[in-house]
């Protein structure tokens, strides 16, 4: 997999993931009150660019780790269909 489309992914996924999260965590404790998208965009703009950050630090670690519980996962007999 190229770089460019680990990074581009990152991308995407932060996004989606800061939109849904913020989503939920907006909605749920204001009841879908008035001003709640307002809040919520806000929000979302603010937490974006912090996952984005962090997935770029964490994503890395993420990629090197999964190949060995894999592995382990697999040994144990636990969803070796699927893993590959």
């Amino acid at each position: 997999m190229s770089k460019s489309i680990v990074i581009v992914a990152q991308v995407l996924i932060s996004c989606m993931m800061a939109f849904l999260m913020t989503f939920i965590f907006t909605a749920v404790p204001m009841a879908l009150a008035p001003g709640w998208v307002g809040e919520w965009l806000r929000r979302f703009i603010v937490a974006w660019p912090v996952a984005l950050a962090l997935s770029l630090v964490v994503g890395p670690v993420a990629f090197r780790l999964a190949p060995p519980v894999v592995r382990v996962a697999t040994r144990l007999g636990r969803g070796s269909e699927g893993w590959s």
